[in-house]
C-alpha cells in the first residue's frame, strides 16, 4: 500500500522535476535573448551582453532535452527521489544544489571543449540558477502537500513493535513529535511488560508468539523491532518471522543512546562492523579541506578586522593596567592543551583565582570595556591567530579549561569525543543558541551532531547563521 503510493510519488516528483527542467530553460532562454519585458523587467545587464540571437527557441530543444535527462539522473544519484518521511529539508536543498552545480560544471565543459557555438556562459548559468530555485519551490510545496496529507490520516504508514525497551519510547516519543510522518502503530509485542500496558496511547496487543499470525491476517507496512538489550537472543527469530510475511523489517537497537546517528560499516570479508562513532573529519580529504579553509579565512578575517582590533587594543590598554591579550589555557585536538588567545576583559589577577570558576552576571572583575567587548564577542577577535597557528578551526565545538574538562568527562556522557576534532571560533552549539552560561548538557548534544555529522556545507550554514544571528552574546558576563 505505501509502496504502491511511494511509487506513484516517485514519478510524480519526476514529473515535476522534468516539467521544471524543462520550463527553466524556456525562462533561461526569453531572460537572455527576448527583448520584450519579461515578469515586469528588461534586462539591458552589460553582465549579460544583450543581444538578441537569430537563433529561435526551437535551435536550443534538442540541448535542452539532453539536460533535462541528465540533470534527472544526477538528482537521483543525489538521492532526490528517497522517501521524504524523515528526511530534513535542508540536507535535501544541499543535495539539490550540488546536484546542479556538477550539472553546470558538465555543461560549462562540454561547450568548451566542442566549442559549440551559440552557447553564451550567462545562457547555461541563468539555467541552473533558475532550475535552482524552481526545483526548491516545487520541492518546498510537495512536503508542505504531505505534511498537511498526513495530518488529516491520507498516505499513513502502518507499524507494530516488537518489543518494549528505551529504544521503544524514543521511537514513539519522536513519532509523537513529529505528526507529518504520518505513522501510525498500532500496538506493541512484548512478554516483559503487563497485558494492560500502555505508553502514550501505544497499547500492548500480543506477546511475542503472537506476532506470525498477527502479521499472516494483518496488512502493514513494515515492523520495528525494538528489544530490550537482554532479549537480543530472540532477534534471529524474530527477523525469520517477520521476513517469512514479506513485511518489510527495521532494527531499532536499544544502544541507540551510545552509538552515532550515522554510523560507519566496514566490510570485513563480509563480516559487517559497524564504529560506535563515525567522524567524518578522521577523511585525510576533508581533515586537508577544512584545514586549508581555515588558512585562508583565518588570514582574510586577520586583515579585514586589523582596524577594529587596532581600536579594541588601544582601548584595551587604556581601560586598566595590564597587557592588551590574555592567554588561557584550553584543551584541543586530542586532549592537549594549547594557549588560547583573547583581548584582556578583567583586570589582572592572580592566576589561580581566576582558574577557579566563570564569570558571573555584573562580575566585578570585567573592565567597562571588557564588558562590551564581550558581549559583543570582539574579545574572540585574536582567536584568528589561533586558527593560523592550527590550535582552533574556524567551526568547531568551543574549548574548555582543564578544570572543567576534568569535571564534565565524570558527570557528562561522550563529552570528551568533542576532542576528537579541532575546537572553533564558533560553533553548532553556538548558532542554536548554547553560548556562554547555558547548559552544558544542550551544548555537547550539538557538538556531537556536528562532529558526527560534519560536513563542507553544515560549516558554510553555520558561518552565515554566525553572521545573520550576529555576534552579541546575552549570556556573557
Amino acid at each position: 500500500m505505501i509502496k504502491q503510493n511511494q511509487t506513484y510519488l516517485n514519478r510524480l516528483h519526476v514529473l515535476i522535476d522534468a516539467a521544471c527542467i524543462y520550463l527553466s530553460g524556456i525562462a533561461a532562454y526569453y531572460f537572455r535573448f527576448h527583448e520584450g519585458p519579461i515578469l515586469g523587467i528588461r534586462f539591458y545587464c552589460d553582465v549579460f551582453e544583450y543581444n538578441k540571437y537569430p537563433f529561435p527557441i526551437k535551435y536550443y530543444q534538442f540541448p535542452l532535452i539532453v539536460a533535462l535527462f541528465v540533470i534527472l539522473i544526477l538528482y537521483a544519484s543525489f538521492g532526490l527521489y528517497t522517501p521524504k518521511r524523515y528526511q530534513r529539508g535542508s540536507k535535501e536543498l544541499i543535495n539539490l544544489f550540488k546536484a546542479n552545480a556538477i550539472g553546470l560544471g558538465i555543461a560549462a565543459f562540454v561547450i568548451t571543449i566542442f566549442q559549440i557555438s551559440n552557447f553564451p556562459r550567462s545562457l547555461y548559468l541563468l539555467f541552473f540558477v533558475i532550475n535552482f530555485i524552481f526545483g526548491v519551490i516545487s520541492r518546498y510545496i510537495i512536503r508542505k502537500t504531505l505534511k498537511i496529507n498526513r495530518q488529516r490520516g491520507h498516505n499513513i504508514k502502518h507499524t507494530v513493535f516488537v518489543g518494549f525497551s528505551t529504544s521503544a519510547a524514543a521511537y514513539i516519543d519522536r513519532i509523537k513529535a513529529n505528526p507529518h510522518w504520518g505513522l501510525y502503530v498500532h500496538g506493541i509485542f512484548d512478554d516483559t511488560v503487563s497485558d494492560n500496558f500502555e505508553y502514550r496511547g501505544i497499547k500492548k496487543i500480543g506477546t511475542l508468539n503472537d506476532l506470525a499470525s498477527y502479521l499472516d491476517h494483518t496488512s502493514l507496512d513494515e515492523v520495528a523491532i525494538t528489544l530490550n538489550l537482554n532479549e537480543y537472543n530472540k532477534l534471529e527469530n524474530i527477523v525469520a518471522i517477520c521476513e517469512k510475511s514479506g513485511v518489510h523489517t527495521k532494527f531499532v537497537p536499544d544502544y541507540y543512546n551510545f552509538i552515532s546517528t550515522n554510523p560507519y560499516t566496514e566490510d570485513l570479508d563480509g563480516l559487517p562492523v559497524i564504529n560506535i562513532r563515525n567522524v567524518p573529519l578522521t577523511n585525510t580529504l576533508n581533515r586537508i579541506i577544512k584545514r586549508l579553509i581555515d588558512i585562508i579565512g583565518s588570514i582574510v578575517a586577520l586583515i579585514l578586522f586589523s582596524p577594529i582590533m587596532l581600536i579594541v587594543a588601544i582601548l584595551v590598554k587604556k581601560s586598566s593596567p595590564g597587557p592588551i591579550l590574555f592567554a588561557q589555557e584550553r584543551i584541543g585536538l586530542g586532549n592537549k592543551p594549547f594557549k588560547m588567545y583573547k583581548f584582556r576583559s578583567m583586570g589582572v589577577q592572580d592566576p589561580k583565582k581566576e582558574a577557579k570558576g566563570w564569570t558571573t552576571k555584573n562580575d566585578s572583575r570585567v573592565t567597562p570595556v571588557g564588558r562590551i567587548i564581550r558581549k559583543t564577542s570582539l574579545d574572540e577577535l585574536p582567536q584568528f591567530w589561533n586558527v593560523l597557528r592550527g590550535d582552533m578551526s574556524l567551526i568547531g565545538p568551543r574549548p574548555e579549561r582543564p578544570q572543567f574538562v576534568e569535571k564534565f568527562k565524570e558527570e557528562i556522557p561522550r563529552y570528551m569525543i568533542k576532542h576528537q576534532v579541532r575546537p572553533g571560533i564558533t560553533g553548532w552549539a553556538q548558532v542554536n543558541g548554547f553560548r556562554g552560561d547555558t547548559s552544558i548538557r544542550g551544548r555537547i548534544e550539538h557538538d556531537l551532531y556536528y562532529i558526527e555529522n560534519w560536513s563542507l556545507g553544515l560549516d558554510i550554514k553555520i558561518l552565515f547563521l554566525t553572521f545573520f544571528k550576529g555576534f552579541i552574546n546575552k549570556n556573557a558576563y
